[in-house]
C-alpha cells in the first residue's frame, strides 16, 4: 500500500519532468517565454484563485508560515561553519536555504496529501519566494533595492487574494472560474520547464553539487522538526512542513547566480544534481510522513 502511494506520488511528477528532459534533448525549444508568462501570469493566477477563495482561513496557516520562514533562515545558519571547509558561503548557502518549493513542491504536496493541502503548499511557495527575493537577492548584492519586490506579479497576487479573502467582496464567478483555469497551467508547466533545465546539467562541478545533493535535505527536514518543537503543528501541516525541508534547491537560484555572476556553473551543480538526488530523498521523505 505504502509502495503503490509513494509510485502514484512520484512517477506522475518524475514522468511530466522526463518528458521536459527528453523533448528539450531532441528539439531544444526556447522556453524563455514560457517561463516568463509562468511567472508572470499562470503561477499569479494559481496564487490568487487559492488566496482568495472563502473557504480558506489564513489562521490556521500562519504556523506552517512561520515554520516555512524558520526552515529556510534556518538552513542557511546551520550550514555557516562550512566557512571553515573552504566553501564560498555567498554561492553555496542561496541553494541550501530557497528549494524547489514551486516546480516540483506545490505539485507533490497535491498529489501526496490531496487538494486540500493545496493551499498550505502555495501559503509555503509565497514564504519562500519572499523570502528568495529580499534575503536571497541581498545575500548576492548587498546594493540592491528590496522595495522592486512589490511589483513582482507574484507578489501582487498574493496582496491581491490576500484582500479579497478577508473582505467582503466576492470574485464573480465567470471570473474566478477563469483565473482558476489559467492558473491550472502553472503546475504541469514547472513541472515540465524542470526537465528542460536538467539538459543542462554539468558534471565538472559535480563534488560540490553532491554536497550539496546530501546537505540541502538534510538540514531542511532538521529544522523542520525542530520547528515544529516550537510551534506544535497539526499532523497534516507538519507533514508538509516536513517534505518542504526535503526539497532540492530551486532553478530559480541558478537563474539569479547567473544574473548576479556569483559562480553560476557551480550553482548550476548544486541545484541540477540535488533535483537528480531528490528522486531518493524525497521517496525516503514520503515513506516516513505517510
Amino acid at each position: 500500500m505504502l509502495l503503490e502511494r509513494l509510485f502514484i506520488t512520484i512517477f506522475p511528477i518524475a514522468f511530466i519532468v522526463l518528458i521536459g528532459f527528453l523533448y528539450t534533448k531532441k528539439f531544444k525549444p526556447d522556453l524563455a517565454f514560457s517561463n516568463i508568462i509562468n511567472m508572470d501570469l499562470f503561477i499569479p493566477a494559481l496564487i490568487f484563485s487559492v488566496l482568495s477563495a472563502k473557504s480558506l482561513d489564513l489562521i490556521n496557516y500562519q504556523g506552517l508560515a512561520l515554520g516555512a520562514a524558520m526552515v529556510i533562515i534556518g538552513s542557511g545558519i546551520i550550514l555557516l561553519p562550512l566557512h571553515w571547509c573552504g566553501i564560498n558561503l555567498k554561492t553555496f548557502l542561496p541553494p541550501m536555504m530557497f528549494n524547489n518549493s514551486g516546480n516540483m513542491g506545490i505539485p507533490l504536496i497535491v498529489l501526496a496529501f490531496g487538494q486540500d493541502a493545496l493551499p498550505g503548499a502555495v501559503i509555503i511557495f509565497i514564504i519562500g519566494m519572499t523570502l528568495h527575493f529580499t534575503i536571497g537577492i541581498y545575500m548576492l548584492d548587498h546594493k540592491t533595492k528590496l522595495h522592486k519586490l512589490l511589483t513582482m506579479p507574484i507578489i501582487l497576487a498574493t496582496i491581491a487574494g490576500l484582500i479579497v479573502s478577508v473582505s467582503d467582496f466576492t470574485v464573480p464567478s465567470g471570473i474566478a472560474i477563469s483565473i482558476e483555469m489559467i492558473g491550472q497551467i502553472a503546475i504541469p508547466l514547472m513541472l515540465f520547464t524542470l526537465g528542460a533545465r536538467l539538459t543542462d546539467v554539468d558534471f565538472s562541478d559535480w563534488k560540490i553539487g553532491l554536497l550539496g545533493a546530501v546537505l540541502c535535505p538534510l538540514s531542511g527536514l532538521l529544522m523542520a522538526v525542530l520547528a515544529q518543537q516550537l510551534l506544535a503543528l497539526p499532523p497534516q501541516q507538519y507533514a508538509i512542513l516536513l517534505v518542504f525541508g526535503a526539497m532540492p534547491p530551486a532553478v530559480l537560484n541558478y537563474i539569479l547566480a547567473d544574473k548576479y555572476q556569483q559562480q553560476p556553473a557551480k550553482v548550476a551543480a548544486i541545484v541540477l544534481i540535488g533535483n537528480i538526488f531528490s528522486l531518493v530523498s524525497l521517496s525516503l521523505t514520503l515513506a516516513w510522513v505517510l
